[in-house]
This record gives C-alpha cells, structure tokens and sequence, in this order.
C-alpha cells in the first residue's frame, strides 16, 4: 500500500496525458479497487482528525463530511500546453485533480491542443452535530494507524503565509448564536469534545450572522453553533448527479492547498485568475474562493454515500460478520439498555420503552406526501424549573452519532434562522438550524418557553418544526419561491405539558424516583455504565435502523380482523391513526429484539404498551383539565 502513496504523492500519471487514452479510468478504477480493503482505507490520513497543515499537497487523503451546498459547475483546463521558455519545446499536460498548472513553464493559451472540461463543486462541512464520542472514537482509530500522520520537523507546511490565528482575527461580527441556541440553562459546548490533541484541526465558525442573513466572506456556513473542523470545496469529476444536498459522504481524494489559490482570493483583479471566472460578483468570488488556509480543495478520486457516521459499525451496517453476530446478543442488550434509560427517567419504565423505539426509528419510505416509520415522541411532564432536560439531552447525545439540542425560548424562536436561506449575491446556500444529516436526533426543549409575542421570523420557525415533523420536509427559502427537502430527523419534544407541536406519540413522564440533585444522580448512572456496554448501546440503536422489515399476509389478516373486534362494541374507541400508530409501535418493536417480521405476540404487547400509556394520558387529564 506503501506504493500507493507514492503513487499519488508524485502524481506522474496525473500529468502524463499522452501514456494511455485511457489512464483516467486506469486512476479511478485502481483507486476504487484498494479503497475496497476496509485496512488500506484506514491507513489514509483524514482531514476530520490531521491538520491541513500537517498534510502535504497532492497527499491521497479522506473527508468524512456532510454536503452543505452545492455550487455551479466550472471550466477548467482538462488538457493545456506548456511550452519550455529555452528550448521552445511543448509538452501536453493534464489539468485534472488540481487547481493551478504548474510552474516553471509558459502556458500556451492559444494552442489548439487545449481541451476544456466541466466539473462540479460541493461545499461540504462536517457533519453537523456529530458527537464528541463518533470523534473521538475516530481520532482513536487514526491514532493507532501506523501510517497516521504526524508533524515533521522537516517538512515546511504548504499554506499561506498569513497564520490561521489571523483568518480567525478577522471575523468580522461577534459570536452571540452559540449562547442563543444553547438556552439560559447554559449548554453550549455539546459539540466539542475538550481534547486538545484536536484543537488544530478546528475551523472557526461566524455563525452570529445567521439571524441577520448576513454572509461574511470567512463564515464557514456551518448549519448549527458551535461547529469545529475544516470545510472544504470538494471537486468531482463524473456522476456528480449521484449525489445531492445533505448527503454525508466520505470522499477520498487530492488534497490542493496551493498558497496561490490564497492569493487570488484576496486579489480578484490578480493576473492568476483565469479569465472565465470574472463574470462572478466580488461577494461570490469571495464565497466561491476563500483561502486555501480555511478551507481546503479536495479533488474526488472516489467517494461514497454513508448509511450512517457510526465508526463502531461498517459503513453499511446491515453487512458484515460483526452485525449478524451483535444480532443475536439484541435481546440481552435491549434489557440492559431499558434498565439504564429506565434510571434515567427516574424510574419510569413505560416512558424508557417508548423511548428506545423513538431512537430505533428512522423513514424507511415515503408513501405521496406520507413519510412511513417516523415516530415523534413528546415526552411531557419534565420539570420546568431544572437541568433535567439538559441531562437527558447528554444522556442521548452518549448514544446517538449526530444530535442538537434546541432551547424553545422565544428569543430563539423569533432570532434564528431555521430554514436555510438562498443568498443570490453570494450565490451560495445560508445554512439554518434544519439543514441537518439523516438520522440526527433533533432535542426540542420545550421547558424553556415563556409568555410572549412571536413575530413574523417565530411563527415561520414554528411552522417549519411542525411541517419537519408531521411531513419529514424542510421547505428551503429561495426568495421567489421555497424548494421541498426531504429529510429523516428524529424528533424528540420534553415539554412541561403537551406540546403545542405535532408528535406521533405523547407519553407523560411519570418519576417514580426523586432524587435531590438531579445532576449528580444522573452523572453517577452514566459513570457507572462501562465503555464496553455504552459501545453495545451504541451499535444496537444505529444497527436496528438499518433492518428491513416485512408483515406476512397471515398476521396482516389477524390484524385486521383485531381492528373490526376492537371497533365492534364502540367504534370511537380506535380510529384509523389509532390504527396506524399500533402498526409503527408494533414494528419497532420487532425490530428492537432483532425481529424482522411481525409476529402474533410482538402484537399483542404492542397492543399492552398501548393500553397503559392511554390509560397514563387519561388519568392525567382527570388531574389536569387543561392538558389535552
């Protein structure tokens, strides 16, 4: 593997056009047939855990990343002619997996041997809300590579000269959105992990502008606050029409940190800017080309669709040895889990089954406008004047990949940008709050509403929470008229009463514990959980998203006939929602003992769990008049 990197290093058949007519697809089908091997994969150096500084240019690297926006496509130079000054002798040269042709020659621009080709460039940013565990667990995984990268005390980093320090100096508005999305109960660093062997690698975010709609020239467009890592411009060379907006991807490819790309982005009237690219605005050639320091080029060798960002799983979970083999401990770790989420709860145990069928729910399709198998929990009755929503939030942050917490206050509702917003001067997408990866578990904290007037920006954030979760759409502002995105967001609502938005399942949380401090309790639960267990907990809830799931015609009749003896003695008792919800409680219910059918018996507890949480509403609306 070690030629490999020399391979790429030295790029000779990069910029030999006259070796093969056919060395493209020689490069691309090589690279793809060792990216293959799950162990040289690893031995590539990722840019989520190494420094750009500490890579070299034209280094064969990885990008795990989240696709932000996705710009026009460019003309560049496929093929030019380079002719040397003392000789006058010319040489073909490819200008593909690079920005910048190379130096020391004059290139003909008026040879007729020119080729210009098209590619398309995705600006692609971290995944947003990953957890500090997928990181960490990540870095760990480079750590113990033997190829892993580390500073050289020889090697003179290929950057600009201006220091990183610089680039964040010059941020031009203060940080205030980090605090505002975080609430008054104070949980703002729920993105980073504290490791300082990390620190380097982080990117600064001007995400204060997200309520002004402003966009600064150095604002990495990250879609939630507090993000770190590097942004990238990601450029593809063929079937980009594979891949689309918010798609996470890991992209393996050519790293182009050229300090020249700097240059020109700082001087839009330089001489090294190619002519075809001044037909873009000063605010777009700033977006479109910010310094190769802060962000980046990555030029795509291959790259693929992740089903998920979990790094104890294979890239497809529902493949290989390990998840067959995790299926048959499911049921012995389900019961573990339950007990933990139960002591969570405060010992409620009703409230920790329907919420480990929340976190196993994902949309496995859409029927029309119908997203089938979300399931949106209202989990009420968590108490108002606490932290206890901020600890059950870190609780699932230790279990779930990618997660953001939303305070409901209304300064959040009325000031943040939720709905990501098209920036025609800049050409670029505004990412919003929404604009998240599938299967991120999205926290609504309810708890931190008060009295007040919403305005017009707050009423448009509440509509687009409850379209995100009745509809699993996020409808993107393009001024003249929205765009529908689909989405798969688990939403998790804790609110004091019912909420005022729509769910698929209200459950009242019912202590059966009360211990005097909150935050202690729950700290001496998650420390008493060992890392081997968290890791089971881990697996278990992303590998049960990934099962298919079938109901045979036998049990489809028995539940059907069920449904007419339920309704014979009173037809209001259960309606067609009823009906539905039974379903989904029902399947994820299989799934969560690692059934992949529907059985009789899975059924009829479904039909119990049911039972108990009806009868648990009633009762509170006995106590309660006001609480529907």
């Amino acid at each position: 593997f070690t030629q490999l990197f020399k391979w790429v290093n030295n790029c000779k058949y990069l910029n030999c056009v006259n070796c093969s007519p056919d060395w493209e697809t020689k490069v691309l089908e090589y690279f793809k047939e060792k990216l293959k091997d799950n162990e040289a994969a690893s031995w590539v150096p990722s840019l989520n855990d190494v420094p750009v500084h500490y890579l070299k240019a034209n280094s064969l690297v990885k990008f795990r990343c989240f696709i932000q926006d996705m710009f026009d496509p460019e003309f560049y130079m496929g093929v030019y002619e380079t002719v040397d000054p003392s000789s006058k002798s010319k040489v073909l040269r490819s200008g593909k997996y690079k920005d910048v042709a190379e130096c020391g020659h004059q290139v003909d621009l008026n040879t007729k041997n020119a080729v210009t080709l098209e590619r398309q460039t995705f600006y692609c940013v971290p995944i947003p809300g990953e957890s500090p565990w997928v990181k960490e667990i990540s870095f760990s995984y480079s750590c113990s590579n033997p190829a892993r990268v580390v500073p050289s005390t020889s090697y003179a980093p290929c950057r600009h000269k201006r220091s990183y320090e610089e680039d964040e100096d010059m941020e031009t508005q203060p940080h205030k959105q980090k605090e505002q999305l975080a609430g008054p109960q104070g949980t703002t660093d729920i993105h980073g992990s504290g490791d300082p062997k990390r620190l380097e690698t982080e990117a600064p975010s001007s995400l204060s502008n997200a309520a002004s709609g402003c966009s600064s020239p150095l604002d990495l467009n990250f879609p939630l606050p507090g993000e770190k890592g590097p942004a990238c411009l990601v450029k593809v060379y063929e079937e980009w029409e594979l891949f689309k907006v918010n798609d996470i991807l890991e992209v393996y490819g050519i790293l182009s940190v050229d300090p020249v790309l700097s240059v020109i982005s700082e001087d839009k009237d330089s001489s090294l800017v190619d002519p075809m690219d001044c037909t873009e605005s000063v605010e777009e050639q700033r977006v479109h080309c910010p310094p190769a320091s802060l962000v980046p080029r990555l030029h795509m060798l291959y790259a693929h669709r992740l089903q998920h960002n979990n790094p104890l799983l294979p890239p497809a979970a529902s493949e290989g040895q390990s998840s067959s083999g995790f299926l048959n401990d499911v049921v012995s770790v389900r019961g573990e889990l339950l007990g933990y989420l139960t002591h969570v709860l405060l010992g409620d145990a009703l409230a920790a089954e329907y919420l480990i069928l929340h976190l196993i729910s994902t949309v496995y399709a859409r029927r029309d406008v119908l997203p089938l198998g979300k399931f949106t929990l209202n989990l009420s009755g968590c108490p108002h004047n606490s932290t206890y929503t901020e600890q059950l939030y870190r609780v699932i942050q230790q279990l779930i990949p990618s997660s953001f917490r939303l305070g409901m206050s209304l300064h959040n509702m009325n000031n943040l940008r939720l709905v990501p917003r098209k920036d025609y001067t800049a050409n670029r997408l505004l990412s919003g709050v929404l604009q998240l990866a599938p299967n991120t578990s999205l926290f609504l904290d309810e708890t931190q509403l008060e009295q007040g007037q919403l305005d017009s920006t707050g009423v448009r954030n509440i509509t687009a929470l409850g379209n995100l979760i009745s509809w699993q759409k996020v409808d993107y502002d393009f001024n003249y008229h929205q765009m529908e995105f689909p989405c798969n967001i688990n939403v998790l609502i804790a609110s004091e009463g019912k909420s005022l938005l729509p769910c698929d399942c209200h459950v009242r949380l019912q202590p059966q514990l009360a211990p005097p401090n909150l935050e202690q309790y729950i700290s001496t639960i998650q420390v008493s959980l060992s890392p081997s267990l968290l890791n089971k907990f881990r697996i278990y809830l992303s590998l049960l998203r990934t099962l298919d799931y079938s109901i045979s015609e036998e049990v489809t009749k028995a539940v059907e006939d069920d449904f007419v003896e339920m309704r014979k003695d009173d037809p209001q008792s259960i309606s067609a929602e009823d009906l539905h919800r039974l379903l989904v409680v029902a399947r994820l219910l299989s799934l969560s003992v690692g059934h992949t059918t529907l059985s009789r018996d899975r059924w009829m507890r479904a039909k119990h769990l049911e039972t108990l949480r009806t009868n648990r509403t009633e009762q509170q609306k006995c106590v309660n008049g006001n609480e529907p």
